[in-house]
């Protein structure tokens, strides 16, 4: 995917979840060490896959990403809640993000004069 699809599905995709503008970007860059699985808390923040590899693996609350997987239909970019990465390799791997995090909604102040 490259830096230009990434950042039109991102915008695209907040506006549809009714956050347009209130969010931020964050680049990502794991590095697995070999046979490592990393868990990832990432509740209702995004998660975009920028480059596939062959080598690990992705799973989360909204679906999977494996190339070597045969038993799933279709394949996810996008990522959310609890992430599993998974290193199939023997050498280390790295596996390049994009986080999208949903900035807190501010509330109104109040300035009736007591």
């Amino acid at each position: 995917m490259t830096p230009e699809l990434a950042h039109e599905y991102i915008k695209r995709r907040m506006a549809a979840l009714g956050h347009k503008d209130s969010y931020q970007i964050r680049f990502r860059h794991f590095v697995l060490s070999p046979g490592e699985i990393r868990t990832i808390d990432a509740g209702v923040q995004l998660f975009i896959l920028v480059s596939p590899t062959d080598t690990i693996r992705i799973d989360s609350d909204v679906g999977i990403f494996d190339l070597t997987e045969t038993n799933v239909n279709e394949l996810q970019y996008e990522h959310q809640g609890t992430i599993k990465l998974t290193n199939y390799s023997a050498t280390v791997q790295h596996l390049p993000m994009i986080q999208v995090i949903v900035k807190p909604k501010q509330y109104a102040t109040d300035r009736r004069k007591i």
